[in-house]
C-alpha cells in the first residue's frame, strides 16, 4: 500500500509542476494570505496500549492568520516518521496451511519461509495541501496516525479504535472533543467553521474512509485515493491469503511493525499476528472489524473515488465494492479511474477538480460539480472517456461458455452451444513459474494451466467493471489448492502478440459457498466455484481474442506450495461474465447434432436430432441441408425449415452398396443472418455385418466407477471368429492407471489391458481375442475402469471385428 520513494517522489514534482485549471473554482488571492502554524494533541476516546490514559493524538495546523472562521483539508497519516523495517511473512510453505483443517491425510506441517526484511521507505507527503489551499481560505491539518508519529498508542491497522483516534480530530474542530499545546493547556478551533474534508494517498486515503463509514458529525467530503475499503480484501481474497502487489508476504502486523513509533506495542502487534490468522484465510471478527464497505449506510459526506487501474497494490476491488456500497446509500459521488498505477492521477486539473470538491461541500458554493459526468475512465492510450455511472451503464453482459474438444488441446469460449464437453487437467507448478510465463504460447498445450479462448473479434470491445468465473473443479490427489483465473488479451490466430493479462481473482475451494467459512475438499469431488476478478475498463482489440485462463498457484499473490496439485475442470457449467460493449447484437443462432455419430451395417438407417439455438438477437428462418454423403446414403430433414430455436429429425438411409467406412456428414443451416454448420459422423459396418465402430468420446472419470462403449452387431452369421480383434483408441496420461476389458452379449468379460503400460500415455492397440464361443450377433460393451487417483482421459473410438 506505499509507494516506492522513488515513483513517490516523481508523482509529487510532476503534479507540483502541471499547471492548475481555476474554472469552476474560487480564484486564487492576489497575495497569499500570512500562515499560523501550530501544533495540538487532540484527545481520543481510546487507549490502545492499555496504560490507562486516552492516547492524544497529534496534530500539525496551517491557517490563515486572518478573517473569519474557515473550512478545514484534513490529512491523517501513519508515516510522519517514516516506516521501519518489518519481516514479511514467508510465502514459500511445505503445504498449504489450510490443507490440514479436517485431518483428511498426514501431510508435513506447514511451515514459513524465510522472511523477507523489506525497508519500507517513507511516502513523500502531500505538501501541496498547505501551499494550495490556505491561500483559497482553507485551514490544513496533517494529523499522525494512532501509535505513529508523535501520537500516543499503538497502531491496530485498520479497526475502530484507529477510526475513533481519527474521527476525533473532527470532534476537536467542531468543538466536542479537548485539545492541548505541548504546555498541557488546553486549546480550541475556535477558527473552524467545522466542516472538514479529508484527503489522502494509499493509507492516508482509507483513513478517510475509515472516518465517513462513522458518520461522524462535521465531516462533509473525502477524497480517498488508492484507497482500501476492506482490510480482508487487501490481505485475502476468497479464503487464499494474497499478498498485496509488489509485498508478498505482508500482512497487517508487518504493517503495524512498520509504522509503530511506540516501544511498549509488542504484545498488541503480536495479538494482530494471531488474530489476523494465515491458516485458514477466513473472513472474521477481525476482519469484519476493518471493513468500511458494510458501514457505507453511515457515510454522510461526499465521496470523490480516485484510483489507478493498474493498482495491483491496493487492487480494484477496493474501489468498486466501495462504489457500489455509495451508490446503494444514495451517497453523492464522484470517480476518476486512471490507467497508472498506485497513487493519483497526472490530469492537470486534478487539484482544482478536488478544490471544487471541497468548495461544494465545505463552503456551500453551487459550482455544478454535481451535475458533471459522474464517472470519468482514462484507457491504455491516455484517453479519458465520461460516463454516467461506472461500470459504463451502456454496457451489457456476456457470457462465455467454455468449449473442450480435446482433454489436453486448448479450448474455447463462445457464446453459442459448446462443440465439446471434455474435462481438462492441469497439475500445479507452485513456486517455479509465473503467470506472465504461463500464459505465453497459447496454442500449444501447457500441462500446468488451461486456456480457453474466443475467436478473432470482429470489432473493437471495451470491458467494464469486474469479470465474473464459475468454474466446475475438483482437486483430485490434495486436500486443498490454490485456484487463480486470468482474463488476458490474447493476439489474433496466427500472430505472435505477446499475450497481456488483463486482471485475474483467486479462490480456495475450501471457501466455495462462504469467504466465512473453509468446508472440507474431497478428492476428486467436483464443486462450483463462483468469484469475481479485479476490476477493469479495457479494450480488446478488433482481431485480437478474449482468453480466459485457469492456473493453480499465482506466484506474485498466493502462497506457494511445492508443484503437484492436480485440478480437474469440467467445461459443462463453467463460464466467465463480463461486462461489455462492441460485440455483435444482431441475430444469431448454433446448431448441433445429438447424438453426433452412429454406426449401421449398409441397408440400414440411423436417426438423430438437429437442434438449433437463438445466440444473440431474435430468431430467424434457418434452411437444414446435408453434405459429404458418400454413394448410397440420403439425408432428409423433417421439418427442412425451422426457427431458430427449434428442432428436426434428421434420417440417413443406406443402401446394401454403400462401401464400409466412417464418413463425416457435416449438416448446414442457412439462416437470413448466418450460416452454421454441426458435423455428424456416419460409420457403415464392413460386409457381413462383422465389423462395426464406435466413435463417440466417453468420459473416463479419475478413479472413478467404470465406463462402456457400446457396439450393436447385426447380420453376423452364427458365432464370432478365434481371431476376432478389438482396436482399441483410449486417450489417458497415465494408461498404467486402466482396466480395459470387452464384454460379449451374454455378459462374459475378456481382459484387454489390466493397469499394464506404466506411465506411458494412451492405448492405441489392435488386441486379437478368441471369441468362438460367442454369439455374434447383440450389443458388445468395451469396459474401461480408471484404478488410480490424479488423472482422467476418454474412450476415443473403438471398432470391433468378428469376422474372419
Amino acid at each position: 500500500m506505499r509507494f516506492t520513494h522513488r515513483v513517490t517522489l516523481v508523482l509529487a514534482l510532476l503534479s507540483a509542476a502541471l499547471p492548475v485549471s481555476t474554472a469552476g473554482a474560487s480564484a486564487a488571492p492576489t497575495a497569499a494570505l500570512a500562515q499560523i502554524e501550530e501544533r495540538v494533541y487532540v484527545e481520543s476516546g481510546v487507549d490502545s496500549n492499555g496504560d490507562g490514559r486516552l492516547d492524544r493524538i497529534a496534530i500539525d495546523i496551517a491557517r490563515p492568520s486572518t478573517g473569519g472562521p474557515v473550512p478545514v483539508v484534513f490529512e491523517q497519516s501513519p508515516y510522519r516518521n517514516g516506516l521501519a523495517n518489518a519481516a514479511n511473512h514467508g510465502v514459500n510453505v511445505s503445504a498449504l496451511p489450510q490443507e490440514n483443517l479436517f485431518g483428511l491425510s498426514p501431510g508435513a506441517s506447514p511451515t514459513a519461509g524465510a522472511g523477507v526484511s523489506v525497508a519500507r521507505p517513507v511516502p513523500d507527503l502531500p505538501d501541496w495541501y498547505d501551499d494550495y489551499f490556505v491561500p483559497k481560505g482553507y485551514a490544513v491539518v496533517l494529523g499522525h496516525s494512532l501509535g505513529t508519529g508523535a501520537s500516543d498508542g499503538c497502531p491496530t491497522s485498520g479497526d475502530m479504535q484507529e477510526t475513533r483516534a481519527t474521527t476525533a480530530v473532527v470532534d476537536w474542530l467542531n468543538g466536542r472533543a479537548r485539545g492541548f499545546n505541548a504546555s498541557g493547556a488546553q486549546v480550541t478551533a475556535s477558527w473552524s467553521t467545522g466542516n472538514v474534508g479529508m484527503i489522502g494517498v494509499s493509507y492516508n486515503g482509507t483513513l478517510p474512509n475509515m472516518a465517513a463509514a462513522t458518520g461522524v458529525a462535521g465531516l462533509r467530503a473525502i477524497v480517498p485515493i488508492s484507497a482500501i475499503s476492506s482490510w480482508y480484501d487487501y490481505y485475502r481474497a476468497n479464503g487464499l491469503v494474497v499478498a498485496p502487489g509488489g509485498y508478498q508476504g505482508e500482512d497487517a502486523d508487518v504493517l503495524a511493525r512498520a509504522v509503530v513509533d511506540r516501544t511498549d506495542c509488542t504484545s498488541r502487534i503480536n495479538q494482530i499476528e494471531t488474530d489476523q490468522d494465515r491458516v485458514t484465510g477466513d473472513w472474521k471478527q477481525f476482519w469484519a472489524d476493518r471493513d468500511y464497505v458494510g458501514k457505507a449506510d453511515k457515510v454522510t459526506a461526499g465521496v470523490f473515488v480516485i484510483h489507478g487501474q493498474s493498482d495491483w497494490n491496493v487492487k480494484g476491488q477496493h474501489y468498486a465494492q466501495w462504489w457500489d456500497a455509495l451508490r446503494a446509500n444514495n451517497v453523492p459521488r464522484k470517480i476518476w479511474l486512471h490507467n497508472g498505477g498506485h497513487g493519483t492521477t497526472s490530469r492537470a486539473d486534478y487539484r482544482a477538480t478536488v478544490e471544487r470538491w471541497f468548495e461544494y461541500f465545505l463552503k456551500g458554493i453551487d459550482n455544478g460539480i454535481l451535475t458533471e459526468p459522474r464517472a470519468e475512465v482514462q484507457f491504455k492510450d491516455g484517453a479519458w472517456r465520461q460516463y454516467a455511472d461506472w461500470p459504463n451503464p451502456g454496457a451489457a453482459e456476456a457470457v462465455f461458455k467454455l468449449d473442450a474438444a480435446s482433454t489436453t488441446a486448448p479450448g474455447g469460449l463462445t457464446l453459442g452451444t459448446p462443440t465439446g464437453t471434455s474435462a481438462q487437467s492441469l497439475t500445479d507448478n507452485g513456486r517455479t513459474s509465473t503467470a506472465t510465463t504461463l500464459v505465453a504460447n497459447p496454442d500449444s498445450t501447457n500441462g500446468s494451466r488451461l486456456v480457453y479462448r474466443t475467436g478473432n473479434l470482429a470489432a473493437a470491445v471495451t470491458l467494464t467493471g469486474s469479470p465474473r468465473v464459475s468454474l466446475r473443479l475438483a482437486v483430485t490427489n490434495r486436500n486443498d489448492a490454490n485456484v487463480t483465473a486470468l482474463l488476458v488479451d490474447y493476439g489474433g490466430t496466427g500472430t505472435s502478440t505477446t499475450p497481456v493479462i488483463v486482471t485475474r481473482g483467486w479462490i480456495d475451494p475450501q471457501n466455495r459457498n462462504s469467504r466465512a467459512t473453509s468446508e472440507k475438499v474431497v478428492q476428486g469431488t467436483e464443486y462450483a466455484l463462483n468469484f469475481t476478478m479485479q476490476p477493469k475498463d479495457y479494450v480488446f482489440a478488433a482481431g485480437h481474442r478474449i482468453g480466459l485462463v485457469v492456473i493453480s498457484t499465482d506466484y506474485d499473490y498466493t502462497l506457494r506450495p511445492p508443484a503437484g496439485a492436480v485440478l480437474r475442470l469440467n467445461p459443462v457449467g463453467s463460464t466467465l461474465t463480463i461486462a461489455q460493449t462492441g460485440l455483435a447484437t444482431g441475430n444469431d443462432y448454433a446448431v448441433s447434432v445429438s447424438p453426433t455419430a452412429g454406426a449401421t451395417n449398409p441397408g440400414g438407417t440411423l436417426s438423430a436430432t438437429v437442434s438449433t439455438a437463438v445466440t444473440s438477437g431474435s430468431g430467424q428462418s434457418v434452411a437444414l441441408s446435408a453434405a459429404g454423403l458418400p454413394a448410397g446414403v440420403t439425408a432428409s430433414f423433417n421439418p427442412s425449415t425451422v426457427t431458430a430455436g427449434g428442432s428436426s429429425a434428421l434420417t440417413l438411409s443406406t443402401t446394401a452398396s454403400v462401401a464400409p467406412g466412417t464418413y463425416p456428414i457435416t449438416v448446414t443451416g442457412t439462416g437470413t443472418g448466418a450460416t452454421r454448420t454441426a458435423v455428424y459422423a456416419l460409420t457403415v459396418n464392413g460386409t457381413g455385418g462383422c465389423r462395426a465402430t464406435n466413435p463417440v468420446d466417453v468420459a473416463i472419470p479419475d478413479a472413478g466407477a467404470a465406463v462402456e462403449s457400446t457396439i450393436a452387431v447385426s447380420g453376423c452369421p452364427g458365432t464370432a471368429s478365434p481371431t476376432s480383434t478389438a482396436e482399441v483408441h483410449i486417450v489417458h496420461p497415465y494408461r498404467g492407471d486402466l482396466v480395459v476389458s470387452l464384454v460379449a452379449p451374454d455378459g462374459s468379460s475378456y481382459s484387454l489391458s489390466n493397469r499394464s503400460g506404466g506411465s506411458a500415455d494412451d492405448i492405441h492397440q489392435t488386441f486379437t481375442v478368441n471369441l468362438s464361443g460367442e454369439t455374434a450377433n447383440g450389443t458388445w460393451r468395451l469396459r474401461v475402469q480408471d484404478a488410480a487417483a490424479a488423472d482422467v482421459g476418454r474412450i476415443d473410438t473403438w471398432t470391433l471385428t468378428l469376422g474372419t
